[in-house]
């Protein structure tokens, strides 16, 4: 954590954050734009940011994209805000986004590039082997107490079967299990259903890495790409999967599930 708020202690950092926020998948040059320094300066900035976890990179053809990492953030609030605070934080929160949001026209820079370049890429470290994570990844019966909103799940396990997210007899989100290789590697597909505004998107992917890095812990990498195009899905993803990650990392390293608070009534 003490890295986290070293990171966050820059007020390039912080730009650089609210940079990739506004759209994720930027270029160093793209990045370098934003900051009145030089190349070197963002370079050591975003490497701050990718050793604190909070930027994670990818290649995608000849360049080299940024990504926000949304899970450390989430789990400092977790932590610090609280569940009683944290519905009026982020209302505030998303007012802002809406207030501050690029045009189109600043939107369709790089649009070519981002077509083809994941559009959600979160990481995070927790301390339990990939055994466990992926026992409680594919266990239907656990998913309620790390999925957002307490989501139950249906699944049948082997490639090309189906997987069911629902909250309470409703269907909120369909797909097919294209990969499946234990305890590593989970691909699926991910067609949201729980309004008509996503029901509309083509089906997107969702893809789960697990990788041992030391005794007792694993790196756990989400991506959620292939949605084609900035969707409906693509927007309303961003604020589901940090909350799931932590939980899914509090349940992983504690035995105890992260108590959220229910979602306001409308």
């Amino acid at each position: 954590m003490d890295d986290l708020f070293a990171a966050l202690a820059s007020p390039h950092r912080r730009l650089l954050l609210d940079r990739l926020n506004e759209r994720d998948g930027r270029t160093l040059g793209e990045l370098e734009a934003e900051l009145p320094v030089t190349r070197f300066a963002v370079m050591k900035h975003l490497r701050v940011l990718e050793a604190a976890h909070l930027v994670v990179a990818r290649k995608v053809g000849r360049e080299k994209l940024h990504y926000l990492n949304r899970a450390p953030l989430q789990e400092m609030s977790d932590r610090w805000i609280s569940r009683y605070a944290a519905p009026f934080a982020r209302t505030m929160s998303d007012l802002k986004a809406a207030l501050e949001r690029p045009t189109p026209m600043s939107e369709a820079k790089s649009e070519t590039l981002a077509e083809t370049a994941p559009r959600h890429v979160y990481e995070l470290f927790i301390r339990a082997s990939a055994e466990a994570v992926w026992s409680i990844l594919t266990d239907d019966a656990q998913t309620p107490l790390w999925q957002h909103f307490n989501m139950t799940s249906r699944t049948t396990w082997a490639v090309g079967g189906a997987i069911e997210f629902s909250a309470g007899d409703r269907p909120m989100i369909v797909g097919e299990i294209m990969e499946l290789t234990p305890p590593r590697r989970l691909v699926h597909t991910f067609a949201a259903r729980w309004s008509p505004e996503v029901a509309d998107d083509k089906p997107s992917r969702v893809t789960w890495e697990i990788e041992p890095v030391g005794d007792g812990v694993c790196k756990l990498t989400l991506t959620h790409d292939d949605f084609g195009g900035a969707t409906a899905t693509s927007r309303a993803v961003r604020g589901g999967w940090p909350e799931s990650l932590s939980r899914l990392k509090t349940l992983a390293e504690t035995g105890t599930p992260l108590l959220m608070p229910a979602p306001a009534q409308g």
